[in-house]
């Protein structure tokens, strides 16, 4: 397989995971949704990818590259675009899970960035499990008390 061909596979991959997440936060009517986890699972794919391609089209420069400070900056990046959607207000804190799904989807993007494809994929299932399978145990652990 051809490099081309196989980081365009990694985007579509990233997209497709993202996508999964980002459907289940759709369906629960959420602001940050399919397209929203997408963008940023594939984003944050692609800057994992070009950090680890800049070693070889950088390579005299090699001992001042590193490409795991791009995997830093992603972190802190979403971070950035999580606080954005936390809000407070009155007694409540909003928003704190679609925080945690797009820090989840960026580590899913970098993960599949690095070729690390069943890592990348299982834990796309497991937060899906954990968005969908647990909202339903804590609303009917509400509905009880």
């Amino acid at each position: 397989m051809t490099e081309a061909l196989e980081i365009i596979l990694q985007i579509i991959l990233a997209a497709v995971l993202g996508g999964l997440l980002g459907l289940e936060r759709e369906f629960g009517k959420k602001e940050a949704g399919l397209r929203t986890y997408m963008l940023v699972c594939i984003g944050s794919c692609l800057f994992t990818i070009l950090a680890f391609l800049s070693l070889n089209i950088f390579g005299e420069y090699k001992e001042n590259l590193d490409p795991l400070r791009v995997i830093q900056a992603v972190a802190i990046g979403i971070g950035f675009i999580g606080s954005g959607v936390i809000i407070f207000r009155r007694d409540h804190v909003e928003g704190l899970t679609t925080a945690a799904g797009l820090w989840l989807v960026a580590a899913i993007g970098v993960a599949v960035g690095l070729k690390l494809y069943f890592l990348a994929t299982f834990t796309s299932f497991l937060g899906l499990l954990i968005l969908a399978g647990l909202l339903l145990i804590e609303r009917r652990m509400l509905r009880k008390k």
